[in-house]
């Protein structure tokens, strides 16, 4: 994250990816390109640097990624700073007939025949991308998240910091699940995101490995155990050697020792950046009392299988909030001493706790309160749309989504 060592807590980065639509049919428009060129004065570039937020490709050129252009160290500014640089960007988007569409997935979007690769700087990675795993799918090009990003230095830190994240990662669907919808239908599962995410890399399976991190505390061990496994099965489809093993890892959470940090992968994005800072707050907050051992031991932490934490984010993927997590060891390493809880009352009682004693939860808390009453963005989106639904449905609903960027309000329908 940064070439200074950040220790624990220290700092934090996040990035946050949306789609660029036509603002009248809001279907996906393979020009970020185009639209970078013009913020950089007509110059082709692939991140465009506006003070504290930067913007920059992805993937898919219908992509666009907006993240803190450095380290943070307070959350409580990050809102406004990403408010600022989506209303600083609007001009563009006028010019260009376009919207930013939050949410996980495009409603309707045809991977297959849509989707076009960013063909500019290192256009070679995302080629061999494609020649191994087949890009134009959903998994790939249809899958819009929020990574956080959380530092450490040195093995001991990377072990505390590791068995929290582990713990954390099952429950994050229940807070950010924003995709029930795929192909124009429901999925029957409220967080499709993470499902398609899930099988993304069939043709290399090392490289999501259970999408749980495997309990590795040290960094000589995650090398050996992850790393040279991602190595091996990589190199019979990448013969030319263009991608880096460090940069192939892509479980739910992964080690990042040329930087010194852990990132999440498992949240789905919002429909304004308030709420996605807001859930990045919720979610450091909770680590940050696993690392102390608020509730329990590192040893305990440790102790809980990765069969558990993939079977309660299999169900949270599913069904969000709603899911109920009954393993007692898992609820117990959390402070809870129950036979069995929702995902919602878990995060209700962890919020309970840590609110009481970090401010900037404290001031950053509202769209949490609308998650918490309201539920899930995914639930909210099901909700409006009803049981029954056709084309101008979602057209109006997601409308409404790509609103909510606009007027920085929460979805309430």
């Amino acid at each position: 994250m940064n070439t200074q060592p950040l220790h624990l807590f220290d700092a934090f980065g996040i990035e946050m990816e949306y789609m660029l639509v036509d603002r009248d049919t809001l279907n996906v428009r393979p020009i970020a390109d185009t639209l970078l060129s013009i913020l950089a004065g007509g110059r082709t570039v692939s991140d465009f640097e506006s003070g504290p937020i930067t913007w920059s490709n992805e993937l898919a050129l219908h992509v666009l990624e907006l993240k803190t252009t450095l380290p943070a160290n307070k959350f409580l500014p990050l809102p406004s700073q990403f408010e600022t640089a989506i209303r600083d960007l609007r001009p563009v988007l006028d010019r260009l007939n376009l919207r930013l569409l939050p949410t996980a997935m495009h409603p309707w979007m045809n991977p297959t025949i849509e989707t076009i690769l960013w063909p500019h700087e290192n256009h070679e990675i995302y080629q061999a991308y494609d020649r191994i795993f087949d890009c134009k799918r959903h998994g790939w090009s249809n899958v819009q998240s929020v990574h956080l990003n959380l530092p450490f230095h040195g093995d001991e830190e990377f072990a505390k910091l590791h068995a929290a994240v582990r713990l954390v990662l099952p429950l994050l669907p229940a807070l950010a699940a924003s995709s029930p919808i795929v192909d124009g239908h429901y999925t029957g599962q409220l967080d499709s995101r993470m499902q398609y995410y899930t099988d993304h890399c069939q043709a290399a399976p090392s490289l999501t490995g259970r999408i749980i991190p495997e309990p590795i505390y040290d960094e000589a061990t995650y090398r050996r155990e992850v790393y040279d496994p991602i190595r091996h099965d990589i190199a019979r489809h990448d013969i030319e050697g263009v991608l880096e093993v460090d940069f192939l890892n892509a479980r739910g959470a992964i080690a990042r020792f040329d930087r010194g940090s852990i990132e999440f992968r498992v949240m789905d994005v919002q429909e304004y950046p308030a709420a996605d800072v807001a859930i990045c707050v919720a979610v450091t907050s909770v680590v940050k009392s696993l690392v102390q051992e608020q509730s329990s031991t590192l040893a305990t932490q440790q102790s809980i299988p990765t069969e558990v934490l993939r079977s309660a984010l299999n169900l949270a993927s599913d069904r969000a909030e709603h899911a109920v997590v009954n393993d007692t060891n898992y609820l117990a390493s959390l402070g809870i001493h129950e036979s069995a809880c929702s995902a919602g009352d878990i995060w209700q009682k962890l919020l309970g706790r840590v609110r009481k004693s970090d401010p900037s939860i404290a001031n950053l808390y509202a769209p949490l309160e609308i998650i918490q009453e309201h539920g899930t963005l995914a639930t909210r989106i099901c909700r409006s749309l009803g049981k029954n639904f056709d084309r101008s449905d979602l057209h109006n609903v997601y409308d409404q989504l790509a609103d909510c960027l606009v007027t920085w309000e929460p979805f309430q329908p």
